[in-house]
């Protein structure tokens, strides 16, 4: 009989985070990041939609959910204990170009971490969700 390790038995499903414009937040995952999305439903007597996204499907890979309450009429507050999501990609500068040239918000440029390591950057998404970008060659 072999034994199952907890990493067998568990795995990271999603991350969930609420948005204020579904369709941009939608815009910004999949135009900028290239994210797929894997489901959309909506829930009339809960007032809410759900849109899963991510670069493969939701059975092997982990991926990000948007909640969209439809009544929401300000913006969420993020508060300070979130921090960010983060995203590997290929050419950091390159990347970065692209999206600020699509107008992305790019509060911490593309260079090497301060104390040594990875090439980072931060971007943020319409709701201002921070998303780090990791160079991965």
């Amino acid at each position: 009989m072999t034994e199952t390790t907890t990493a067998d038995r568990f795995r990271l499903l999603h991350t969930m985070i609420r948005v204020k414009d579904l369709d941009k937040s939608i815009d910004f995952y999949t135009q900028h990041l290239g994210m797929k999305v894997l489901t959309r439903k909506d829930y009339p007597t809960g007032e809410f939609t759900l849109v899963f996204l991510g670069y493969g499907d939701e059975a092997t890979n982990t991926v990000i959910e948007l909640t969209h309450n439809w009544g929401q009429k300000e913006p969420y507050d993020l508060g300070d204990g979130f921090g960010h999501l983060a995203v590997g990609v290929p050419d950091i500068y390159g990347t970065c170009t692209e999206l600020e040239k699509a107008g992305v918000k790019i509060p911490r440029p593309p260079g090497p971490m301060k104390h040594g390591g990875s090439v980072i950057a931060f971007v943020e998404d319409p709701d201002g969700y921070k998303i780090e970008l990791i160079e991965r060659g």
